[in-house]
């Protein structure tokens, strides 16, 4: 069984329990407060959302701290980070995994090493998509607004998000558009087998990057989070490359199937990536063919989830019916 939060989302908690912002972006953070401020959100902002030394906001603990801190103050409905980072995987230990309220957590990069450790532990469903920084547009793209009416799904309701138009090919952060992004390119979704697909089962994943580091240690129990919550059920992986060549990244997916991470799936949809650099003649688009053969399932790939924005939310341990047809998609989400 998953549980999904439940309750209107009117206060947001911003901590960093990864990456926070130094000095030289303290506007940038408070463009986004005062965005969401306009939009009549309270928002509560920790001091690790204000710093940044030695690639992390603060100490393991003084994060862990934080976070827990917003996690139990019941006036939060929804805890989102500045951004991602690099060392999240330091706060894990520091988390008491048995008081997690039922509360959403929502972001990507680093943060999704957060996500998927909750869910897997305590099978409460956690969401992958927008930061708080991306949000400092005075408009919002289509595919990034979303966020906002998944998390406010009621439990055994259903939301469907649509792929985007366009995507954006390079970041330009020192000239935002009205809604932050760039979103110059055409937007096509595409499939190994060339043909249009569905598949169904529950949504895990985040960015293969972090993620893969908790495979074999307490936070990466897979059988244990299937037996627990989802028993019999497939699972659907959704997954993202930030800076991996097409080697480690081949070697990644190597280590999750070898430790059962894709045991019992129906699908993998991967997002677009900056990454992905040919190693030796060997492609991505290769590596997309061996891995659907190897695994036996179909493989979708290029689509809204990740560092090439913009992306969908998608919902940790939630049941989801995946659609992709003539370079176009729809995720539909069940919180049942």
């Amino acid at each position: 069984m998953i549980r999904y939060p439940a309750r209107e989302i009117k206060v947001i908690g911003v901590t960093a329990p990864s990456s926070g912002v130094g000095p030289d972006d303290h506007e940038v953070l408070r463009s986004a407060i005062e965005r969401l401020e306009e939009r009549n959100f309270k928002l509560k902002v920790g001091e690790t959302a204000w710093t940044q030394s030695e690639a992390k906001s603060a100490d393991a603990e003084t994060r862990a701290e934080e976070l827990m801190e917003m996690l139990n103050d019941e006036t939060v409905d929804l805890i989102m980070p500045p951004w991602g980072g690099e060392l999240l995987i330091e706060v894990l230990e520091h988390l008491d995994f048995e008081a997690l309220p039922e509360k959403w957590v929502m972001g990507y990069s680093d943060i999704s090493l957060l996500l998927l450790a909750i869910t897997l532990k305590t099978g409460l469903a956690t969401a992958h998509g927008t930061n708080l920084i991306d949000l400092r547009g005075p408009e919002s793209d289509d595919t990034t607004a979303k966020w906002l009416k998944v998390l406010q799904t009621k439990k055994d309701g259903s939301i469907s998000q649509v792929s985007s138009e366009k995507f954006q090919e390079k970041w330009d952060h020192e000239d935002p558009s009205p809604v932050v992004f760039h979103l110059t390119e055409p937007t096509a979704w595409k499939t190994v087998s060339g043909e249009a697909e569905q598949f169904s089962g529950r949504l895990l994943g985040g960015c293969i990057d972090v993620i893969r580091h908790i495979i074999g240690t307490p936070y990466g129990n897979i059988e244990a989070f299937r037996e627990a919550h989802i028993p019999g059920e497939p699972v659907i992986w959704y997954l993202e490359n930030c800076e991996m060549n097409v080697a480690d990244l081949k070697r990644s997916l190597t280590q999750m199937k070898y430790a059962g991470w894709f045991n019992h799936i129906s699908g993998i949809v991967f997002g677009r990536s900056a990454a992905n650099e040919a190693v030796g003649g060997y492609t991505i688009e290769k590596l997309y063919e061996d891995l659907s053969d190897e695994l036996g399932v179909p493989i979708a790939y290029d689509i809204d989830l990740g560092h090439v924005p913009p992306q969908i939310t998608f919902v940790n341990g939630a049941y989801a019916v995946i659609d992709v047809e003539n370079g176009k998609g729809k995720v539909t989400q069940e919180f049942k």
